[in-house]
């Protein structure tokens, strides 16, 4: 695919590699699930997801618990969830989501990374017509899965695309049939890696490698602070 996307890739590797940033996004999205719903997983899907995102970073049992408690304790009773949109170096688009205890905290951080970088947020509704907002699942491929029967069973579903790319199957549908999809695929048996709603962009950009290594800088920034939860660009 080229050295632009090896390059990305790399680096979006090495910035989820470092559990220090990766644990408190994950708790506090287990927070906010616990919070919105019951705290048992069995019965309170989004949380029965954040749980297992959390386990396929390897986020141990006890900070799992921690947070599912701090929901039940209150301490989760602030968290507001927020979306932010800008344009960062070489005109590249970015959607950043949020949960924060403090918004102005928040909106002051997002928009000083945004500015010493070259860039600028936008108002927000700006960049939705510039993504499509997806529920997103990824399986590991083993002998177990057959891909086209997979696909079958998850047609009625809201199932939109399915792909395979080194070794993880990739799974698509549109935002509203999240729920759906997820307990079509907890029906098959097989174990889902990770799950979610993505925004994928409808008109993706190249970018040279040398442009792409000042986005990254902004992107790392962006990822570092503990409010963000996920930050999606315009990068083909």
């Amino acid at each position: 695919m080229g050295r632009a996307f090896e390059y990305r890739k790399a680096a979006k590797e090495k910035r989820w590699g470092q559990m220090s940033r990766v644990f408190p996004k994950l708790s506090k999205a287990i927070t906010v699930a616990a919070k919105d719903g019951s705290n048992d997983p069995e019965t309170n899907s989004q949380l029965r997801t954040a749980i297992r995102n959390a386990r396929a970073q390897n986020m141990p049992k006890d900070n799992i618990e921690r947070a599912i408690k701090r929901a039940t304790s209150g301490e989760g009773a602030g968290y507001n969830e927020i979306n932010y949109e800008g344009k960062g170096p070489h005109g590249v688009l970015i959607f950043v989501e949020c949960t924060t205890d403090n918004t102005n905290r928040t909106v002051a951080n997002v928009k000083s990374y945004f500015n010493k970088a070259g860039g600028s947020i936008v108002p927000n509704g700006s960049l939705e017509y510039m993504f499509a907002r997806k529920a997103a699942f990824q399986l590991e491929k083993t002998d177990k899965v057959n891909i086209e029967e997979l696909e079958f069973e998850l047609i009625d579903a809201g199932l939109d695309e399915i792909d395979e790319n080194d070794g993880i199957i990739y799974i698509y549908g549109d935002y509203t049939n999240f729920g759906t999809l997820n307990e079509a695929l907890e029906k098959t048996g097989l174990e889902i890696k990770k799950a979610g709603l993505e925004r994928i962009p409808t008109n993706p950009v190249e970018y040279s490698e040398e442009q792409l290594e000042e986005i990254e800088k902004l992107l790392d920034k962006i990822e570092e602070d503990d409010d963000i939860q996920n930050v999606f660009t315009n990068i083909a």
